[in-house]
């Protein structure tokens, strides 16, 4: 009896691999163990860089709100205290916009609190 290979799901999951690799330069697009590594790679970057993303924008969030606080007089760090303290219940993404994007709201948040 001759030796049976399911040829049919290695090829989908070949063409599943170079699917993902399309748009990659080189040898990394179109042959299947340089795209395989280079795939495996790709995902394990998405996943950290998932991460990192969260990480990034919180500073970038308390970067704009600092800034802001210290046109008012106030570090980050006393304006975010003081903020706690007065229960006001905006969060850093919030506070960072209205600092970034409508400055009156933002003063009339740190008057609030001082």
């Amino acid at each position: 009896m001759p030796r049976s290979v399911n040829s049919v799901a290695s090829r989908a999951r070949r063409k599943k691999i170079l699917k993902q690799a399309k748009g990659f330069f080189g040898r990394r697009k179109n042959v299947w163990t340089v795209a395989k590594n280079a795939v495996e790679k790709a995902m394990v970057y998405a996943y950290r860089d998932r991460k990192a993303k969260k990480r990034n924008f919180r500073a970038l969030w308390i970067q704009r709100i600092n800034a802001g606080a210290r046109q008012e007089g106030l570090s980050y760090s006393q304006f975010i205290g003081k903020v706690k303290a007065n229960g006001i219940e905006l969060n850093r993404k919030v506070l960072a916009d209205l600092a970034m994007n409508h400055a009156d709201a933002f003063k009339a948040i740190v008057k609030k609190v001082k």
